[in-house]
């Protein structure tokens, strides 16, 4: 049972690819499916940063893992480079971690 959602999966995630890779370039010039094709990354990657930072399985909780997220954003915030916003956020996720 699990191979065949697996091998549906990834026959699914090839065509999707496929059908991107085979669209018409006048279909990919319009306006609004450029603007959706460039926003769709970063909706992606906030909607996979916030399942891992507020999720336990399938429980929400407020943990090490939101004091360091928050660190990062106050980073971010404060134009830090990437090095040190990761160095923060995992330095304020491990003493937030060790005091509780």
């Amino acid at each position: 049972m699990i191979w065949t959602v697996v091998l549906a999966g990834s026959l699914g995630c090839y065509l999707l690819k496929y059908a991107g890779l085979a669209a018409s370039p006048a279909i990919l010039e319009r306006p609004a499916v450029r603007r959706a094709v460039e926003l769709v990354p970063a909706a992606m990657l906030a909607a996979l940063v916030v399942v891992q930072a507020f999720t336990d399985r399938q429980a929400l909780v407020l943990d090490a893992r939101a004091a360091g997220l928050a660190a990062a954003v106050v980073a971010l915030l404060l134009r830090a480079p990437f090095l040190v916003v990761l160095l923060v956020a995992g330095g304020v996720a491990a003493l937030v971690h060790a005091l509780a």
